[in-house]
């Protein structure tokens, strides 16, 4: 009997891969999305310098308003090909922060000198320790944090224009309503 079971393993092995890649690539799923464990859960603590030389930037900063956290650096290229989405979003009144992940801060400054600020406030994250504690795969990600202090919803990769106006803004604006 277990020499009939052993020519059975290789069949149950294929069944069981087959059935994974089925669910895997089913249709309509979505391909940039990552699970974050830190979804609905309090912003981490953190107390990065300033890449203009002003106060720290810290959670407590926000003081009870929506914010939008965005990670990224002077050395990604998909941060360059968001960077017009993130202005759009500045001259709509959404509060931007801006860390700066595993960036030298010359490099970041000269970045944002060329590119347009569209920041209220920019953290220098040097090690990525921060970023480690947000759960950042890698830049950019954007985290739009509520009144409260809790994430509420990740964007990982660049933003596009129908990102932010399909579900980033609308989102912002209902965190924002009292």
């Amino acid at each position: 009997m277990s020499r009939r079971l052993i020519t059975l393993l290789p069949l149950a092995v294929f069944l069981a891969v087959a059935v994974y890649f089925a669910l895997a690539l089913r249709p309509n799923r979505d391909t940039q999305a990552l699970p974050s464990v830190m979804i609905d859960k309090p912003v981490p603590a953190f107390d990065l310098p300033s890449l203009a030389d002003g106060p720290n930037l810290s959670p407590a900063a926000a003081s009870g308003e929506v914010v939008v956290i965005n990670y990224f650096a002077s050395w990604c290229v998909p941060c360059r090909i968001e960077h017009p989405v993130l202005m759009a979003l500045k001259s709509q009144k959404v509060t931007l922060w801006g860390i700066a992940y595993k960036d030298k801060p010359e490099e970041s400054r000269t970045f944002i000198a060329q590119s347009g600020d569209p920041y209220a406030r920019i953290g220098v994250d040097r090690d990525g320790r921060t970023g480690f504690d947000f759960g950042v795969y890698g830049v950019p990600e954007t985290y739009v944090i509520d009144r409260a202090g809790h994430i509420r919803k990740r964007f990982v990769g660049p933003l596009t224009p129908e990102i932010a106006e399909r579900e980033l803004v609308p989102l912002v604006r209902a965190l924002a309503k009292p």
